[in-house]
């Protein structure tokens, strides 16, 4: 979606300034909030695409002035709600006043670590051969859903070139829907900066991209003179 997370080309947000050994967490409550994030996603209620979507959904001008896990808790709080798991008193007081909602599973304390350990992989097979190559020419497609996507704003519509083809992979905007993995190849294309900023862009600047087979488009071979 075009949300307050979309950030790439625009001008006024100053620069980024990296934190030099920047804790994983700076206070007690975004590991508390880390934790409940996980759980909840571990119930099978929603998915990770899911929760991503619930971060960008948040208005633009609230998105931009929270910290980082500030957004995860806001965005969480909205999923409890949405689905129906927790009532705005509730979430407010802190108290559970209704019968708990049921779930097809609840994360245990010894099985985080081995949880973690396996990892999440998003990585399916795909029946259909991938239709673009290394090497290749593609276009970003312009799209603007009012859902969760993966293609960022600024290379919409840009050509690049293709750089790997990584395999297939769980489908992101039709998974933050609830309406199935869906698995596409995804590539990484690699945009000329002056192609997406114009000449004011920095010299020799680059940028890759990880896009889905269904957000690229071929592009016609320029003609040899």
């Amino acid at each position: 979606m075009n949300g307050g997370q979309d950030l790439g080309g625009m001008h006024g947000f100053g620069p980024i300034a990296p934190e030099a050994d920047e804790p994983r967490f700076h206070a007690a409550w975004e590991k508390r909030v880390f934790g409940l994030a996980m759980a909840m996603g571990y119930t099978g209620v929603w998915n990770l695409d899911a929760s991503r979507s619930a971060r960008e959904a948040l208005p633009p001008g609230e998105y931009l002035t929270s910290s980082y896990y500030a957004i995860w808790l806001k965005a969480l709080e909205r999923q409890v709600r949405a689905h129906e798991l927790a009532t705005l008193e509730e979430l407010s007081s802190g108290t559970v006043s209704t019968p708990p909602a049921p779930v097809a599973r609840v994360l245990k304390g010894e099985a985080v670590e081995p949880l973690f350990a396996r990892g999440f992989p998003s990585d399916r097979p795909v029946d259909a051969p991938a239709r673009f190559a290394a090497g290749e020419r593609v276009r970003a497609r312009i799209l603007n859903p009012a859902g969760h996507t993966r293609l960022p704003r600024y290379v919409r519509g840009h050509v690049g070139t293709v750089e790997t083809v990584h395999g297939g992979f769980v489908f992101p905007d039709t998974n933050a829907r609830l309406a199935g993995e869906a698995p596409q190849w995804l590539y990484t294309v690699r945009f000329c900066g002056r192609d997406l900023w114009g000449a004011e862009a920095e010299p020799g600047h680059a940028v890759s991209v990880n896009a889905f087979e269904s957000y690229l488009e071929p592009v016609e071979p320029e003609p040899v003179p």
